[in-house]
């Protein structure tokens, strides 16, 4: 009984996996793998396009719009259609700039390309949809839904925010990381900002064949529009991802036993209460089906494994033929020799054994009589000091003072001018003229 409940919460989890199991449709996604661009010139599936400025394409993002100058414009357009009624695209970007800067990114689904560079704000007549991010109403950021069916003129509509059917405040900028928008076309339409729902409606159902493209506009105060990653999948696989199955390559019409959304796996069944299966033969039918989907996921891991060694093992083998081997390149054209190598090791050798004898060195001999040298020659030099220092002091003490004779023939004779001068002063007082009144 145990061992049932087990299996059946092993088939539960397989199924809620399968139910949720997304292919990512690489011919319009970009960012999910080890780099956007093969060259760093082009990116596969995308056409881009820019004005005041070129699109920057490194290794990691895709910059729409630079920090400068202002007034540019950058747009990317995918090169194929969504060939899906339901599907889900992921988002990640970045935008930065001054603190008042201006600007907007627009995410469009769209029946035509030929909107170009241009934005929701002077883009004329469009069909499909439109997310429009910016700083609109002065809220830090806002992300607001547009659709048309190439009706409207949004570019004279008078009004333009009365349009937007769906709308949330989506602070976005100088943020220090990658934000994220995901939009849902599955049973309605779905955006969501930062994993948190922005809106959701069911009444909207977009068409197939519509194509997907992203636009930035700065104005004088620029702002840095970055797009890290735009990933598209589907809940069932694409054609090209359809032939990958077994039974699709023999030409053998698919049987209700397989899934089609795992190439080679049995078809996931639906969730049934317990009660619904009675009989003995139901239920092993039921698990035995789901035993063996479960199987067949286990064996593609395997499989997924075994390719990623052999890439693993090629990549070793590119590695190791691209080194030098020794002998193999002559000294003409730059490479290593057998001889240079000889060389070398002889060097290395020789470094080895000069190490060697030094560390036999400083371990074999006693160094004690070059200490007590040492230490013998310090004590001389102090007990010199200590002897010599005192009286070497007072001779230059004694050699340095005034001599006391000198100070008293100084005294004497100031004393002898000063009565000197007074005597010549009493003497030309006395001569002067007697004035009487």
């Amino acid at each position: 009984m145990h061992a049932i409940i087990k299996a059946q919460s092993l088939l539960w989890l397989l199924y809620t996996t399968t139910a949720t199991a997304q292919y990512v449709l690489d011919s319009l996604s970009f960012g999910h793998q080890s780099t956007l661009s093969p060259n760093g010139r082009a990116l596969p599936g995308w056409h881009l396009s820019g004005e005041n400025h070129q699109i920057q394409l490194l290794s990691d993002r895709v910059i729409l719009t630079p920090p400068y100058p202002g007034n540019a414009r950058g747009a990317i357009w995918s090169d194929n259609a969504v060939s899906s009624k339901e599907w889900t695209a992921d988002i990640e970007f970045r935008a930065s700039g001054q603190d008042q800067g201006t600007g907007n990114l627009n995410i469009w689904f769209t029946k035509d390309k030929n909107i170009g560079t241009s934005s929701v704000y002077n883009v004329e007549h469009f069909d499909g949809l439109a997310l429009v991010l910016d700083q609109y109403g002065g809220t830090g950021g806002k992300l607001r839904g547009f659709l048309n069916d190439g009706s409207q003129n949004y570019k004279a509509h008078n009004t333009l925010e009365s349009l937007a059917f769906g709308h949330c405040d989506f602070s976005y900028r100088n943020l220090g990381r990658t934000s994220k928008i995901r939009i849902t076309n599955h049973n309605g339409l779905g955006v969501s900002v930062d994993d948190k729902e922005c809106f959701r409606s069911d009444r909207i159902s977009l068409p197939e064949r519509y194509y997907f493209g992203i636009t930035g506009a700065t104005s004088e105060n620029p702002d840095s529009f970055e797009v890290n990653k735009f990933v598209v999948s589907t809940p069932v696989p694409s054609a090209s991802q359809h032939l990958n199955d077994p039974q699709a390559k023999s030409g053998m019409p698919p049987t209700l036993e397989k899934l089609d959304r795992f190439p080679g796996s049995v078809q996931a069944l639906p969730d049934r209460v317990a009660e619904e299966i009675k009989s003995q033969s139901d239920q092993f039918a039921d698990l035995h089906n789901r035993l063996q989907g479960l199987t067949h996921q286990i064996a593609n891991m395997f499989g997924e494994f075994d390719a990623l060694s052999r890439k693993i093992e090629e990549k070793h083998s590119q590695v190791l033929s691209a080194l030098p081997a020794p002998g193999a390149a002559s000294p003409q054209q730059g490479g290593a020799t057998a001889a240079d190598y000889n060389d070398l090791k002889r060097k290395m050798e020789g470094i080895e054994r000069t190490v060697q004898q030094i560390q036999r060195d400083v371990e074999g001999k006693d160094y004690k009589q070059h200490l007590n040298d040492l230490q013998m020659a310090v004590d001389g030099i102090k007990g010199g000091l200590t002897e010599h220092l005192p009286d070497t002091l007072s001779r230059m003490i004694h050699a340095s003072s005034p001599k006391m004779g000198m100070f008293i023939f100084v005294v004497l004779a100031f004393q002898v001018m000063l009565a000197g001068a007074y005597i010549v002063y009493k003497r030309r007082r006395n001569g002067m003229p007697k004035k009487y009144l």
